[in-house]
C-alpha cells in the first residue's frame, strides 16, 4: 500500500527515562471476544462483530475526552481468514458498509482515518476502495488519528517492509512500515481475558506497556478504558535505562 505524506514530528518520538504519571497519548487495542459475547447470548458471530464496531466508535469518542492522539484497533487480522466463510463473507460487507456510512460522520467529528495491512487480494476490490476514499476525505482532519489495522499481520508488515529495503537503519526500515507516520503505541490493551501478542503491531510496540482486561470487546467502557490508561499512568516507563 502506498504511504501517504509524513505528518509534522518524528514518527516515534524518543521518551524520557522517567515516564512516571504521564497520560498515554497513542494507544492500541486488541479488540478480542466479539464471537464469544455472541455465543454467550445465542447470536451469530456477526452479531458480535456489529456490537465490537459500535464499540470501537464508542470508544474512540472517549478516546477523544481522555487525550488521546492516536488509537489503533485491530479489526481483521491475516490469519482470521481461516474463520468460516460465512462470517468472512459478512465481515467484509459490514466493514464496507460501515466505511460508507460512518466516515462523514467521523469526518465532521475531526477524525483522521487510516488503514493498515496488507491492501490485495481476498480482500474485495469495492472494500479497498472505500478505504481509500475515508483516509482521502479525512487526511486533513487533526482531532484525532484513528488507525484500524485490517488484513493486518505484525510479521507480514515486517516482510512487506523487508522486501523493499535495501539498506539504512531503524528510521530508514520504518519508513517502509504500513504507516510510517503512526507513533510507537505507549499502551497496548487487550480484551477478553487473554494473554497473547498476536502477531500485533511487532515492531511498533517493542516498548508499548500492556494492559489486559477480562472484558470482552462489546463490554468494554469508558470505566474500563479510563482505568486502562490509569493503570499507564501508574507505571515507570524506563526505555532501558534504571
Amino acid at each position: 500500500m502506498a504511504a501517504t505524506p509524513e505528518r509534522s514530528g518524528p514518527a516515534h518520538p524518543a521518551h524520557p527515562a522517567d515516564d512516571n504519571g504521564a497520560r498515554a497519548r497513542y494507544v492500541a487495542i486488541i479488540t478480542d471476544g466479539n464471537g464469544r459475547w455472541a455465543a454467550r447470548r445465542g447470536m451469530p458471530a456477526l452479531a458480535g462483530h456489529e456490537a465490537g464496531a459500535d464499540t470501537v466508535k464508542a470508544r474512540l469518542r472517549d478516546a477523544v475526552d481522555l487525550g488521546v492522539d492516536e488509537l489503533t484497533v485491530y479489526s481483521f487480522s491475516t490469519e482470521n481468514w481461516v474463520r468460516p466463510r460465512e462470517e468472512v463473507q459478512g465481515l467484509m460487507a459490514m466493514m464496507a458498509r460501515r466505511i460508507e456510512l460512518e466516515t462523514p460522520e467521523l469526518h465532521e467529528e475531526g477524525v483522521r482515518m487510516r488503514f493498515i495491512g496488507r491492501r490485495s487480494d481476498p480482500v474485495p476490490p469495492e472494500l479497498i476502495d472505500r478505504m481509500a476514499w475515508a483516509e482521502r476525505l479525512t487526511e486533513g482532519n487533526e482531532r484525532i488519528t484513528l488507525f484500524v489495522a485490517f488484513n493486518y499481520g505484525g510479521r507480514a508488515e515486517i516482510v512487506d517492509a523487508a522486501r523493499k529495503f535495501t539498506s539504512g537503519d531503524e528510521d530508514d526500515f520504518r519508513a517502509l512500515l504500513y504507516a510510517p507516520d503512526m507513533h510507537d503505541p505507549d499502551l497496548i490493551i487487550r480484551t477478553s481475558g487473554e494473554h497473547r501478542i498476536s502477531n500485533y503491531l511487532l515492531w511498533q510496540g517493542a516498548y508499548s506497556e500492556w494492559v489486559f482486561r477480562d472484558e470482552l470487546w462489546p463490554d468494554f467502557s469508558r470505566e474500563s478504558f479510563e482505568q486502562s490508561l490509569e493503570d499507564f499512568a501508574s507505571r515507570r516507563r524506563r526505555f532501558g535505562g534504571r
